[in-house]
Order: structure tokens, then sequence, then C-alpha cells
């Protein structure tokens, strides 16, 4: 079959590359590494996620698939190359951005019927290949953006791909998917990044009162600095607009604070409707298997700083047929322990609840 994949070269072994071969591995794909980076690769060979690529040796089986993981900004190029050498039979990429790649593609006459540009919306705040997990990404969308020349082959190549990493495939014009990560990836990430740049600066009275509401919203905004600026080059026009219409809600927000520390109490009205529009926009964001996201109860436990303690408290739920749909640490500071939050469906809670009790743990 066409879309069956026996061997895949994965270009580029950082964070989704080699989340990517992972995963395929688990599947019993054979994947080929390769990287500018040797030391990438060794590291991600040690890993597990696959061998060397030894492009100047006759490998003992056809590249079904390659797999260009590298920003977006050199992906045309490294498609171009490894067409030139008949690399493999079916190409995509996994860059963040997608119409830039693929017009310069076509511009440097790369073969449109045998590559489907693709995105999967994945990732970690952590880079590099030490950073690779097999289930990224498990029941995560997955872009993908064929052109009309794409071959009906390489298309199912893609789908098998996305298949065999437990991913959503999305078919999406590239213009609409640039258009679509500016709002919900790219933009966040550039808020975040500018929240956090405040606390550059902050007195160490601030930082002492850090709590989990300012690790949520900065907390991708450790990413690396490098690989956001190419993601954001190759995507500007619609980050900016983006970021234009965030700017003017926050322009009209610090007015009307102004107004309110001057005694203009009709200035609420103005804050009440943006945290109105927020926490409406924030209940479309879909739950993790599509649609409405579900109302989900909270329970809180305190849980010891010590190896094992989160195993214990899984170890309860499975007990007691409780599902966890997520779960967030909050840690003391100065203390050797934590709050575990574990979201739980409404009439599972007070069934968790009873049997942590009965285990003697303390629930705040």
């Amino acid at each position: 079959m066409a879309s069956e994949l026996r061997t895949v070269l994965v270009v580029g072994t950082g964070l989704i590359g080699t989340s990517l071969a992972l995963a395929l591995r688990r599947k019993g794909v054979r994947v080929l590494l390769a990287d500018r980076d040797q030391g990438a690769v060794r590291l991600a060979r040690e890993l597990g996620a696959g061998e060397e690529w030894q492009p100047d040796e006759r490998q003992a089986e056809a590249i079904d698939l390659a797999v260009i993981a590298v920003p977006p900004g050199h992906v045309a190029n490294e498609l171009l190359s490894l067409q030139e050498g008949g690399v493999a039979r079916f190409y995509t990429d996994v860059a963040s951005v997608k119409a830039e790649p693929i017009e310069h593609a076509a511009r440097l006459g790369c073969d449109l019927t045998s590559y489907v540009a693709s995105h999967p919306l994945a990732g970690r705040e952590k880079s590099g290949p030490g950073a690779g997990r097999a289930d990224l990404f498990l029941g995560r969308p997955w872009a993908f953006c064929p052109t009309a020349e794409a071959s009906a082959e390489a298309r199912a190549a893609v789908l098998r791909l996305i298949e065999l990493c437990g991913a959503n495939p999305v078919e999406v014009d590239a213009v609409d998917h640039d258009r679509a990560v500016a709002v919900v990836s790219h933009a966040p990430h550039v808020t975040a990044a500018a929240v956090a740049a405040r606390l550059s600066d902050a007195t160490e009275v601030a930082l002492g009162l850090a709590g989990q509401g300012v690790r949520d919203v900065t907390r991708i905004a450790g990413s690396d600095p490098g690989l956001w600026l190419g993601i954001l080059s190759g995507n500007a026009a619609p980050v900016a607009e983006v970021l234009e219409a965030v700017s003017r809600d926050l322009a009209e927000a610090a007015s009307a604070l102004r107004a309110l520390a001057d005694g203009d109490g009709t200035a609420r009205g103005e804050l009440t409707q943006l945290l109105k529009r927020g926490v409406a926009g924030h209940d479309r964001i879909p739950g993790k298997h599509g649609g409405p996201a579900p109302a989900y109860v909270v329970v809180q436990v305190v849980i010891g700083d010590r190896p094992g303690q989160l195993a214990r408290l899984f170890q309860i739920c499975d007990e007691v047929g409780v599902n966890v749909e997520d779960v967030r640490l909050e840690h003391a500071p100065g203390l050797p322990l934590g709050i575990a939050e574990l979201s739980v469906q409404p009439d599972s809670a007070p069934v968790l609840a009873q049997a942590l009790r009965e285990r003697d743990w303390q629930l705040p």
C-alpha cells in the first residue's frame, strides 16, 4: 500500500523530530535520523529514536517518507536537497508556519506532487532531543496542507504518519493555518514573553509572592528564543494583526484603570466587558476530545515532595475508578510539599475526596 510506512527519515532531531521518531519506533517503523548537529543525532539515537542516516551508503530498503523537522525558513531548501537526491518517495515538514515554506518550495522548483506540508499542534517549553516524548502527539490536532499538485499517495503517506503518532488530522489551507496559529499559538507566545519580561525587573518581594497564576501565564515564555524568532519571522503579518488587537484591549484596560484610580467608577463597565469577553473566549477552547470543554471539578490534595507520591495518588484514582482529566502541581515556596489539583468529572469528585481522606491524605 502506498500509505504503508516501513522506513521514515527524520531530518532534524530537536523536540518535535525526536518525539516523532520515538512515536514511530513504538509502532515498529524503522527510523533514520539526520541533523547537522551530530551531538543531537547521537543523543536521539541513544534515546532509542532510531539509527543515524548514512546518505552516502545504499540503504537496506527504500525510504517511504522524509519528515523535515527544521525551522520554517530552512524547510524549502532542505526539501529541494532531499528531492534532488531522490532520498524518499514522499516528503512532509512539521514547521509551525505553512504558507511561506510552500511558496518558497514552489519558487525553488521543488516537486509539489510528492510533498504535503504539515504541522503537529503539540510542543513543550523545553527543547532539544532530550525533551522528546513518544506520547507528545497523542490526541493532539495535526494540520496538513496539501497543495493542488499533491498526489493522493503523498496525502495518504502523511495521513498514515499522523495516525501512527496518535494525532488527529485536520486538513486546512496553508494561509488559513497561519492565521489560525497566529491566534492560538504565536501571538500568545509573544504575550507570555511580554508578561514574563516584567519579572526580570521585579523585586524579590514580588517574586516571593509568585503563585500558579503567573506560572501558567508565563510557562511558554521559557522556550528557545532563537527557535521562536524563526517561527515569528515566517508568520509576521498575521501575528502582528493579533498583537495589535490585544494591544488595543490592553490600552483600553489601562485607561480604565487610570480612570478608576482617579475616582471615576464608570470605568468599571469597560473592565467588566473585557473580563467577560475573556471568559467567553476561554470557554470556546475545545476539550481534550474536541467540542466544547466540559466543566470539571478540581480536587485539591496536599502532596509531599518525595519520590513516588504522585504515582501513589494516581493509584488511588485507579482503585476507585476515577479518571483524572487534567493535573496541575503547585509547589509551596520554602516547604517540602505542594498542592496537586486533579480535574475530574463532577460526580467523581466526592468519591475521590472520600477515598483520599480514608487513606489519610490531607485535603485543603
